[in-house]
């Protein structure tokens, strides 16, 4: 008897708990990827990188310049002067370098500035929907993978149609 009634008491505790947790989904990197801001979020991103790329061929153009002058009065140097312009040379390359990583930093600095908005918005709906629906917790399916979603708990077209954004 004290055995069931132990049973009937985690029964109702569990109900109890369980009525009380609402988990939904979302998958916000498909609503970032279907908002209007993120074509220009990523035309600013690509324009960037052109920037760079052009300044890039720039110093490497120069750089080949450097060595062809070189090798053209190489036989005409003292040991000296050709230690200097080697020097020169060398420096250059590793300048390039420099800006080679300074470039792959500053465009994952430059996309994380312009996404960031994006994601921010998306965030607050996610919050506001979940607030107003009573979710107690919501997930994003965005590069998980989960055996089960219940369809009913996904909230990605609510937080598209409060963008405005239809498919």
């Amino acid at each position: 008897m004290k055995s069931k009634l132990i049973l009937v008491i985690a029964l109702i505790i569990t109900s109890i708990t369980m009525a009380q947790s609402k988990v939904g989904t979302v998958n916000s990197e498909y609503i970032v990827g279907k908002m209007p801001q993120m074509k220009l979020a990523l035309e600013r991103i690509s324009n960037y990188g052109k920037e760079l790329d052009s300044t890039y061929l720039i110093k490497t153009n120069l750089y080949k310049d450097k060595v062809e002058a070189f090798k053209i009065i190489e036989n005409k140097l003292s040991e000296a002067e050709k230690q200097v312009k080697i020097n020169e040379i060398v420096n250059f390359e590793k300048e390039m370098g420099k800006f080679r990583q300074n470039g792959t930093a500053m465009m994952k600095i430059k996309r994380e500035g312009y996404m960031r908005p994006l994601y921010k918005k998306v965030s607050e709906l996610i919050s506001e929907i979940a607030k107003i629906e009573g979710y107690t917790q919501i997930l994003t399916t965005s590069g998980n993978e989960f055996a089960f979603i219940d369809e009913r708990f996904d909230i990605t077209q609510k937080v598209l149609a409060k963008l405005g954004i239809t498919e």
